[in-house]
């Protein structure tokens, strides 16, 4: 849902209720067409899992491309090439598909709001955050976005009732945070303010999230169209930021330029794409597990690739966030009040 988020992914990821719905109103009118479409998804079985690793690796090694952006490029100006190519990926599906972008201003007023909170604050953040703190460091703090949507979902959203799983959920997560920062030794040796950006990064996209969910829902359009539309107005968005605060680059160093590219048209465009698949085929609840992947092969891409550092709290503290993560994801078994 970096989002990642990005990301954690954005506007466009359907919630489990978005996507349960969208396939009840198109599910088969007859019992041969959903055997059939049973049939398709068990040959389809090794190729989603194809689909689903390859994303875990893109977006997992998101964080190592938004570091090596960073040595020739501001953070502002990583973000802007982030959704300026997410969004020429995007654009170039419509016109195969010949599929018009969003319509209405109220849509377009909705999406702008959505742009900055789904991308072009968070992309600024994390961007930010990588310039004193590790790549890998970034990509656990992205893996935190489950436990803010949990806190902001009791407030929110009242059909999102708590329990004692996912409370308990949200307290193992955020001592995992604790164990990432070594909290017992005073923080020592951890960047405050780079950490702070990273946690106030994933925190954007639940708020994201939500306001989508509140606003946008049932808007016509697909979600590549939607999303389309949102890098379109984050890419102005980040323009305009950046003339007014950075300095035109000097020169266009060959890795920061091709991993600022790839961020974009792989990292934001083509895994929305692929995302958007995988919640069509094998639902919501398998493909959001995408989110725990990310913070592993984030930590592995930033030991193997960048030579970061590791001590042993960090994959401790990793996995105790993916832990209280999952918990807090869990629903009420069928027929038990929530």
């Amino acid at each position: 849902m970096s989002a990642p988020a990005a990301p954690r992914p954005s506007l466009p990821t359907p919630s489990p209720t978005d996507a349960e719905a969208a396939a009840t109103a198109t599910a088969p009118a007859s019992a041969s067409a959903a055997v059939t479409t049973a049939a398709t998804r068990r040959r389809g079985l090794l190729d989603w899992r194809v689909r689903f690793a390859i994303l875990s690796v893109i977006w997992g090694f998101s964080f190592l491309l938004i570091k090596v952006g960073t040595e020739a490029y501001a953070p502002f100006q990583v973000a802007l090439g982030r959704v300026l190519f997410g969004a020429l990926a995007l654009l170039a599906v419509l016109m195969v598909r010949r599929e018009p972008l969003p319509r209405g201003l109220r849509t377009w007023g909705h999406l702008t709001v959505a742009a900055l909170l789904l991308n072009t604050a968070p992309f600024s953040l994390f961007a930010y955050a990588e310039l004193s703190i590790p790549s890998s460091l970034a990509g656990i703090c992205n893996a935190t976005s489950p436990l803010w949507g949990m806190a902001l979902s009791l407030v929110a959203l009242s059909e999102d009732r708590p329990t004692r799983r996912r409370f308990a959920g949200l307290g193992l997560g955020f001592l995992g945070v604790l164990t990432v920062l070594g909290a017992w030794h005073g923080f020592s040796g951890v960047d405050a303010k780079g950490t702070a950006f990273a946690l106030l990064a994933s925190l954007c996209y639940p708020v994201g999230w939500i306001y989508v969910r509140r606003t946008l829902a049932g808007t016509p359009g697909s979600p590549v169209a939607l999303t389309g539309g949102q890098l379109l107005v984050s890419t102005f968005q980040l323009a305009l930021v950046s003339a007014l605060f950075t300095s035109a680059p000097a020169s266009f160093p060959l890795w920061p330029t091709l991993s600022v590219i790839a961020l974009g048209a792989l990292g934001t465009g083509m895994a929305l794409q692929m995302q958007y698949g995988l919640v069509t085929e094998v639902g919501p609840t398998t493909a959001q597990m995408v989110t725990y992947f990310i913070p592993v092969i984030a930590t592995t891409a930033g030991v193997l690739v960048l030579g970061e550092q590791l001590s042993w709290n960090t994959p401790v503290g990793a996995a105790i966030v993916l832990a209280g993560a999952a918990l807090t994801q869990t629903r009420p078994a069928p027929g038990k009040p929530a």
